[in-house]
């Protein structure tokens, strides 16, 4: 498969892993927006939440659910920032879902 997260999830592409289980895998950003900058990444090869149906619904809660245990392991007690850019308006870059956790510094509002 071509696309950039299923090579990285199958180790063709080097990554430093964060987290993984059944359902996803987390890595470091290699562009890092914050001092915690890590991608959860589902194992299923959705490419958007528009092309989302009922069925990944409980993959999304999953996606969310490690960001969250990902964010206790840092220790970012301050809080933190989850993202999910979908389609090219919103910023997303590659078609995988994958949601941005990022912390470790106060986020401003608006984002972008």
């Amino acid at each position: 498969m071509s696309c950039l997260f299923c090579r990285i999830i199958d180790g063709s592409i080097p990554s430093k892993a964060i987290y993984q289980d059944d359902q996803c895998y987390a890595f470091a950003d290699i562009n890092p927006q914050a001092p915690v900058h890590v991608l959860i990444v589902p194992r299923q090869h959705v490419a958007s939440i528009a092309h989302a149906g009922k069925e990944h619904s409980a993959l999304i809660g999953h996606l969310h659910w490690a960001a969250a245990e990902i964010a206790r392991s840092k220790g970012l007690t301050q809080g933190y920032r989850t993202v999910i850019n979908t389609g090219e308006n919103g910023g997303q870059t590659v078609e995988h879902i994958h949601v941005h956790l990022l912390g470790g510094r106060p986020m401003i509002w608006p984002p972008g």
